[in-house]
């Protein structure tokens, strides 16, 4: 497929095509339309003809759309059809709640969670080990990790990016409320949550709003 530049917007939506697809294979759905979908997702018909055309279409006219095949395609321009091993840094509460969540169904495996604190060395998550920050990067090395998930507070987390990228990590995916200075060729996606709920705030504040003459 020839390289071409695709939106953010574009991006963002595909998870979401990825994931409503995977549903209505589940429920033995072979076949769909555009238009089928969009009622489904809630977003127009010429919006998901549009989107999927940026990657070369897989639809046919008066045929519509192979489920699993779109399933597939979607989910390798994803790479979801490749193992991506991870770890977390930062072992307290919010890093448990991320560990004990499945990702494993999407191709990313957390292999372990790094700490500071002597007391957790040692311990298991759902499985995964808890480990020191000092084994952090012949561990890293071993197990050809790709990603790093920081949930680390703002004081600690440029240090931490700033070593795992040393080490080789390829992506970060920070929680933290800082944006990291790191090389350009580390892919970083970055999750505020307190953004989240503003965005969520001024939503309810203009539902509450009066109209204009009231």
């Amino acid at each position: 497929m020839e390289e071409r530049q695709i939106s953010k917007a574009v991006i963002k939506r595909l998870p979401r095509y990825y994931r409503y697809l995977g549903e209505i294979l589940n429920n033995g759905v072979e076949r769909i339309s555009s238009s089928e979908l969009s009622n489904k997702m809630q977003v127009t018909a010429s919006q998901i003809r549009q989107d999927l055309n940026n990657f070369g279409g897989f639809g046919q006219q008066g045929y519509g759309y192979n489920v699993q095949y779109l399933y597939d395609e979607i989910g390798k321009i994803l790479g979801v059809n490749k193992t991506h091993p991870m770890i977390i840094i930062g072992g307290g509460n919010f890093g448990h709640a991320l560990a004990n969540y499945d990702f494993e169904k999407n191709g990313f495996v957390t292999k372990a969670i790094f700490d500071v604190r002597p007391d957790l060395c040692g311990t298991m998550v759902r499985g995964i080990p808890v480990m020191m920050m000092d084994d952090l990067e012949e561990f890293v090395e071993q197990e050809q990790i790709e990603i790093a998930v920081l949930t680390l507070p703002k004081s600690k987390v440029q240090e931490a990016a700033t070593r795992l990228v040393a080490c080789g990590i390829k992506a970060l995916w920070n929680f933290a409320h800082l944006d990291l200075d790191v090389p350009r060729k580390v892919v970083v996606e970055n999750v505020h949550l307190v953004d989240s709920l503003m965005q969520l705030s001024y939503r309810i504040s203009s539902y509450e709003r009066p109209e204009d003459g009231e």
